[in-house]
């Protein structure tokens, strides 16, 4: 296949054998395969920007990651057994926009390519190289078999590299992220705090990044019962999965984004109804999380002795999710839309002390005392949910 492009440049690929597989159905759509073998420095330095994970063990944060066992068992077989490493190990695989290939010298031209599956193999293969080259020894010289798969359609690429990864267990963040689910959110989030960033990758694990899967649960907490799908829950929403259930909120908000983006609604949906509903998340990101930080620290909470609380002297420092989450589910009552846009408003007679109160007596008397108790424990939910919604009807917000 010609490249349709030759912007930017291409990476030179050496080979050892390289053997054309395309199906039918491949050339009929446009794309073709490769498969073949290539020496381990040919995997050295191309970007895997296609795909789903980066190398674990290099994860974004604070903390280096330890190798699992998987990682070890590669690392074993190229110090002990560097000429197995091809029968043991599945391989790589490549995506690319266009392939040049040149028999004669063993050389492929790829365009903008990315390893979408084998990252963790490539991080232990430069680790290996990197280790070797520090002690002043060079390696010996070991192959890996790679599949390259030659493809210009973004939604194709993106699909083939959650496919290839599915068999690792990656987590559902990733895959949200690689198909786009959260740019929007991001966006809008972004629009509030400039230069903000939401984790949308296992391996975005620095504190420079938003935790995603926590402003949804924080979000969905604050979803106001008019725009609940569940219509018998409309009058009292049971928010109590959203303390505990983080992917549960993550997969909710997937399925709202491909109905609204026409990826998931066979006509029986009503397109409106969760039209409304996106835009109420996108619309609430940045206050959601503003309010959710708000009451992990509330002063409100000094004198109560509440002993969970985590407190700096007279300072709350932190207050745990399982008292937080039903004090923001309770605050769904206050979401109101003004001039188009989502938000939420107390209204002017509302003081926080008496949600403090009477989370706290809630704390006590129903939860024992217990915060994971409170948090799973409908009835609390309930309980402040009644205080924000006689307040709601007496405002008319």
């Amino acid at each position: 296949m010609k490249p349709r492009k030759k912007s930017p440049s291409p990476v030179p690929f050496p080979y050892h054998t390289i053997r054309k597989i395309s199906s039918p159905e491949d050339q009929k759509s446009g794309r073709d395969v490769y498969v073949g073998h290539a020496p381990a420095r040919s995997f050295l330095g191309l970007n895997t920007d296609a795909n789903v994970r980066d190398y674990l063990v290099e994860a974004e944060g604070k903390k280096r990651r330890r190798p699992t066992q998987v990682h070890r068992a590669m690392r074993a077989t190229l110090e002990d057994t560097p000429e197995q490493f091809s029968i043991l190990n599945s391989g790589i695989v490549l995506i690319t926009r266009a392939i040049d290939v040149d028999d004669k010298k063993r050389i492929a031209q790829i365009y903008e390519p990315s390893i979408i599956n084998g990252s963790q193999t490539q991080g232990i293969i430069t680790d290996y190289f990197n280790d070797l080259k520090d002690q002043g020894d060079s390696p010996a010289e070991f192959h890996v078999k790679f599949e390259i798969v030659v493809a210009d359609d973004d939604d194709l690429i993106a699909e083939v590299s959650i496919a290839r990864n599915f068999q690792n267990d990656v987590m559902t963040i990733s895959i949200a992220g690689r198909r786009g689910q959260l740019n929007e959110l991001e966006k809008a989030y972004a629009a509030s705090f400039c230069g903000a960033k939401l984790q949308k990758s296992e391996t975005m694990l620095s504190d420079d990044y938003v935790k995603t899967e926590k402003l949804l649960q924080v979000i969905t907490a604050l979803v106001p019962g008019e725009l609940w799908l569940k219509d018998q829950e409309k009058s009292n929403p049971n928010k109590v999965y959203t303390y505990s259930m983080k992917a549960k909120c993550l997969k909710d908000f997937q399925h709202l984004w491909n109905v609204v983006h026409g990826k998931n609604n066979d006509g029986s949906l009503d397109l409106d109804r969760y039209k409304n509903l996106y835009q109420f998340y996108l619309d609430i990101a940045p206050k959601a999380w503003e309010v959710y930080e708000k009451w992990k620290s509330h002063g409100g909470f000094r004198g109560t002795r509440l002993r969970s609380i985590e407190r700096d002297g007279a300072v709350i420092k932190d207050v745990p999710d399982g008292i937080v989450f039903p004090i923001l589910a309770s605050l769904s009552a206050f979401t109101v839309k003004r001039k188009g846009k989502w938000t939420i408003s107390p209204p002017d007679s509302f003081d926080d002390k008496e949600l403090i109160t009477s989370a706290a007596q809630a704390y006590i008397e129903i939860a024992g005392s217990n915060p994971w108790n409170m948090g799973k424990s409908k009835a609390c939910y309930s309980q402040l949910y009644q205080i924000t919604s006689i307040y709601r009807r007496l405002s008319k917000i």
